[in-house]
């Protein structure tokens, strides 16, 4: 079975892992990088706006959000306004398609279905909620999914709200969804301790499950060593 490298880059500024995501989603499509990955991380406060948003779902100004220390970036990822922080589990998977299959709708689908399987272990009844993409629980949306695919290489990916201070979302109409109420592990679990890197090693293994694959830990140094790496012919052939 082929592997998913899972990178842990811990907190780190947004802006620094869009450009290093950049990087490994290149590599992935030139062969140089021959397995799919999986960057998780904790972003500082901010805000992203994909190729959907619209200004009015905006309800700060940049220069309140400067203010409040809230970076705002615009990015080539669909879907509308949202916002990542301190106490979410973000998760950059970076995926070829080519492997499994070439439809981002059925993707956006597995992503959904993982996070879904990731919050049943903690007895929550994830679920989908059409037209929108996402996961959510009983209304109330807990995690955001806004994808990005060159040459079937998938780049960006979703956000799950763990213990997120919610207050952030009044800044923004999450998702463009008007009155959507933002929910996260810790408040629909009050009373249970909820760490963010246990959520994360659940969200691995649902993620592995669903794509067939299996998890391997490898440390962003590693993985940076293998961007630059020559191109095999065995790796330039794989799934081709």
């Amino acid at each position: 079975m082929r592997s998913l490298l899972v990178v842990d880059l811990g907190r780190q500024p947004y802006a620094d892992v869009l450009a290093f995501q950049r990087e490994v989603a290149r590599a992935r499509i030139a062969g140089s990088v021959d397995e799919d990955v999986l960057l998780l991380v904790e972003h500082p406060p901010v805000i992203t706006l994909g190729r959907s948003s619209k200004s009015a779902h905006m309800l700060a100004t940049p220069e309140y959000l400067m203010e409040q220390g809230v970076e705002l970036f615009e990015v080539e990822r669909g879907g509308d306004v949202t916002f990542h922080g301190p106490g979410q589990l973000v998760g950059y998977p970076i995926v070829d398609l080519k492997q499994h299959r070439r439809d981002l709708h059925w993707y956006l689908r597995q992503v959904e279905e993982f996070l879904i399987k990731a919050l049943a272990t903690y007895g929550l009844a994830g679920t989908r909620r059409a037209p929108y993409t996402g996961v959510w629980i009983e209304g109330r949306k807990i995690a955001s999914i806004g994808v990005h695919a060159r040459d079937w290489v998938t780049g960006h990916g979703f956000a799950l709200n763990v213990e997120t201070d919610l207050r952030y979302f009044e800044l923004i109409v999450p998702c463009g969804i008007a009155a959507v109420q933002m929910t996260s592990i810790a408040a629909e679990l009050p009373n249970e301790p909820v760490a963010l890197a246990a959520v994360g090693e659940r969200v691995v293994a649902a993620a592995a499950d669903v794509f067939g694959l299996i998890p391997r830990p490898i440390a962003a140094s590693d993985l940076t060593a293998a961007l630059h790496a020559p191109i095999t012919a065995a790796a330039d052939g794989a799934g081709r």
